[in-house]
């Protein structure tokens, strides 16, 4: 007798929804998604993917396309200070390159591997309920019922608020960060750095179409504060750095810069609710300062489609991907926590504690780091 369509609901069709999607699909579950925002598209600029996440993506059958997208990046391993001043210099055959891209670019590699009908847009999920043996997802006035759901809906999740009791809030990191991408060709090549400055770091990656994505965060006690030229308050802080950090300033578009307050979470007791799973930074939102937000989610993804392949008993296949994922996800989470509290500190001393011995152990340190963060294998 042929076996029975299973069904799957992801909630949010960002890069975790859309990787989740992909290796359910995979894994011969029939799936939704449904994302709130009206017609595909992803907000954001630039990022970069480690080892650990090439490994997943490769693991979901779409490694390739995250390669086309890229171009590799030695912002990993170059660190400087504002005045230009080495303080690690990326070393090809020592350093691994990262791979940079542009988020709505490996957002809609990752769609057009997806059929149309799909992703259902305009789905904001307000209701979450358990009908015997499934799942139901309400928006608006329609209902969909699965055998799992799949809760990718970001940091202030609803699927985590339906279902978790007492969910916790998130948790602001007295951090604002500001991104922006240049113009084509305005200012290349650049192959990637960061700069570490008393209370702010600024970093670039090259992208496709000799573009630059950048990020300045800077220590700010109170959120919610805004500004009416993003641009001019970037160069406040970063104006007399060194070169090429104001010419990317000046080459990026005005009114394209992205600013936002930087919040995580605390760790949660589970990920999962019997038929239901988190994900990505539904279950553990973290600063951005390891550059693992987007590679946790996919590590996520190929493991929630690896126990779910050929699963007869769902819950207790979901309680295997909490065990696997809850562990490592919350470990990296509690680095992205700590490495501000050294890096982005403001304190003249403890700032000059970290360029030295980032000068003379810098290496080794981010060696560890590395091996810590990029191991993992699916």
């Amino acid at each position: 007798m042929a076996q029975q369509s299973r069904t799957a609901v992801v909630v949010g069709g960002g890069i975790g929804g859309l990787a989740a999607a992909i290796g359910l699909r995979r894994a011969g579950w029939s799936v939704t998604v449904l994302e709130r925002a009206a017609v595909p598209r992803e907000v954001g600029a630039g990022w970069s993917f480690a080892p650990n996440a090439l490994r997943a993506a490769d693991a979901l059958g779409v490694g390739d396309a995250f390669r086309a997208v890229s171009v590799p990046t030695e912002a990993g391993a170059t660190l400087r200070a504002p005045d230009g001043r080495h303080l690690m210099r990326f070393r090809p055959g020592r350093d691994t390159p990262l791979l940079a891209n542009h988020r709505a670019e490996v957002h809609r590699a990752l769609l057009d591997r997806l059929p149309d009908d799909v992703v259902r847009h305009g789905a904001e999920v307000t209701g979450v309920e358990r009908t015997g043996r499934g799942v139901t997802a309400v928006y608006g006035d329609r209902r969909v019922t699965a055998d799992v759901l799949i809760g990718a809906d970001g940091i202030r999740s609803a699927v985590r608020g339906a279902l978790w009791s007492g969910p916790p809030s998130p948790v602001y990191q007295r951090i604002r960060c500001w991104r922006g991408v240049t113009g084509p060709d305005a200012v290349w090549p650049v192959a990637g750095f960061q700069t570490w400055g008393r209370g702010a770091r600024f970093g670039a990656h090259p992208l496709p179409g000799h573009r630059v994505f950048w990020f300045l965060t800077v220590r700010a006690e109170h959120p919610g504060v805004r500004y009416d030229d993003d641009l001019a308050e970037v160069r406040r802080h970063v104006g007399d750095w060194h070169d090429p950090i104001p010419a990317l300033v000046t080459a990026t578009p005005p009114g394209s810069v992205l600013c936002h307050d930087i919040h995580d979470l605390d760790p949660l007791g589970s990920y999962v609710d019997g038929r239901v799973a988190l994900l990505g930074d539904a279950a553990h939102p973290m600063t951005p300062f390891l550059a693992q937000g987007a590679c946790q989610a996919l590590e996520d993804a190929a493991t929630l489609a690896a126990v779910l392949d050929g699963a007869g008993d769902v819950p207790a296949a979901l309680a295997s991907y909490d065990r696997a994922r809850r562990p490592r996800s919350q470990r990296v989470q509690r680095m992205a926590r700590q490495d501000p509290r050294t890096s982005l500190s403001t304190g003249a001393v403890a700032y000059g504690v970290l360029t030295r011995v980032t000068r003379l152990a810098g290496t080794r340190v981010a060696a560890r780091k590395a091996a810590r963060l990029w191991s993992w294998v699916p």
